[in-house]
């Protein structure tokens, strides 16, 4: 596992390799896995650019570039990427450490309009790297930008620890809902999808 990512298929390849093919399955199935992705492109006009931050194999990346955007994804695992590549080669791909995040590194040098961290991305960043890990997404974020972020409460993640790592990473938050369909929030949801965006902007 790495010291950075506390995602299983780092130490353990077979559950990548599982974890491709569930998705793979229920794709075939004609199940719905784009609910993250149609949130985002309601947001953005068409055409914009979006980081898909810790994407997996690509389904909500694949489903933006799809839908006409300029899409980046990017993740941990090189498996995970490996398969993004094969199903959404209309996106572009990088092997990256979300706490490490530099993609000027991998020849993209622009900002993004929208970055989505679906999945339980942020849960699976260790303990004591959240506040990195956003303030790398932050810094490839446009002023003007927005960052949706979702995940389960039962993850050992709590909203108040987030919030608190979101305002040291210099964001704030604009919105929250409890699914990805924008349900209202309220202190009974088990899910929480939060809007972050820069401090400060006048937005």
């Amino acid at each position: 596992m790495s010291s950075t990512s506390l995602w299983p298929g780092m130490s353990n390849p077979d559950h990548s390799r599982w974890y491709i093919q569930r998705f793979r399955s229920m794709a075939q199935r004609g199940d719905d896995l784009d609910g993250e992705a149609r949130m985002v492109d309601a947001m953005v006009p068409r055409g914009s650019r979006i980081l898909d931050a810790g994407s997996g194999p690509g389904r909500t990346g694949g489903y933006l570039a799809a839908a006409g955007h300029d899409v980046v994804g990017v993740d941990i695992d090189p498996l995970l990427i490996e398969a993004a590549q094969e199903d959404h080669p209309n996106a572009t791909w990088i092997t990256a450490d979300l706490t490490e995040l530099n993609l000027p590194e991998h020849g993209e040098d622009h900002p993004f309009d929208a970055i989505v961290a679906a999945g339980n991305v942020l849960a699976f960043i260790p303990d004591g790297l959240e506040v990195r890990a956003l303030q790398r997404l932050a810094g490839h974020l446009k002023m003007d930008g927005f960052i949706a972020i979702g995940f389960g409460l039962n993850r050992g993640l709590t909203l108040a620890d987030f919030d608190d790592y979101a305002d040291k990473a210099g964001l704030t938050v604009r919105q929250r809902f409890s699914t990805w369909d924008i349900k209202p929030w309220d202190d009974s949801s088990h899910f929480a999808v939060t809007i972050l965006a820069h401090k400060n902007t006048g937005l």
